[in-house]
């Protein structure tokens, strides 16, 4: 089986929103679902590399902001590629729970008040779940790594960690000013959510322990390993702030 090879796809420009496919010898996993409407932005990467609907094997939903899981039943859709999330987050993927968000400074409590990332989405029961620390093999979908619980960011946050040593963690970290953007792409910062600061650090430590040396983010980078272990472990002493609730639909 090939390396894996990753594509960013850009859900808005400048790395403010990314999804991630990751190309395998025979198919690809594609690792969030972006905003609601992204699936012509998904197919247009697809066909960049030369494949289509049919090569998509898997969607990894890392957790269920908007950004991340908007996308996700419109996908499955078009391509019939399952959906894999941990069980902490399907409450909020079916539209069973709301929604809540701790911001972690300015920016999010900014952030909360603006209209997108309460932005309703259709409801996406994923086909996978993944319960407590149990991981999914990804060689049956054509790509060398596993999908494995990275709690933190939410109760449910996954990652996907490849036998090339690339992880791709979502919104476990980020980078840019305010969020992705031209400046500081190498520069870890805190997403403006982050229910958890100090699991986040220790998943983040475990993951380079696990030999990851490159981090695909939902929002900038991509980052290094070194860059990540500074970020992590000044999580160690922080405390999540307040949480905002999802605004009704």
């Amino acid at each position: 089986m090939q390396a894996p090879r990753i594509i960013r796809v850009p859900i808005l420009p400048l790395g403010i929103i990314n999804a991630h496919l990751v190309e395998g010898a025979a198919g690809c996993v594609l690792v969030d679902a972006g905003l609601p409407g992204s699936e012509g932005k998904v197919e247009r990467a697809l066909a960049r590399i030369g494949r289509g609907w049919k090569d998509l094997k898997l969607i990894v939903v890392t957790h269920a902001h908007v950004d991340h899981a908007g996308g996700a039943a419109a996908l499955r859709e078009r391509s019939g590629a399952p959906i894999v999330a941990h069980a902490d987050e399907r409450a909020h993927l079916i539209g069973q729970a709301p929604m809540t968000f701790c911001p972690t400074g300015w920016f999010g409590r900014l952030f909360v008040k603006t209209p997108l990332i309460h932005e309703p989405y259709t409801r996406a029961d994923p086909d996978i779940l993944l319960s407590g620390d149990e991981a999914l093999d990804l060689a049956p979908f054509g790509v060398e790594g596993i999908v494995r619980h990275t709690p933190g960011h939410t109760a449910g946050s996954l990652s996907v960690q490849l036998t090339s040593r690339e992880a791709l963690v979502g919104d476990l970290l980020a980078s840019g000013v305010l969020l992705g953007g031209i400046l500081r792409t190498r520069h870890a910062i805190r997403p403006p959510f982050e229910a958890a600061p100090q699991a986040v650090g220790a998943e983040l430590e475990r993951l380079v322990e696990a030999g990851m040396r490159t981090f695909h983010i939902g929002h900038g980078g991509p980052l290094d390993a070194r860059e990540v272990l500074r970020h992590a472990r000044g999580l160690r002493h922080l405390q999540p702030g307040p949480s905002h609730p999802q605004r009704a639909a």
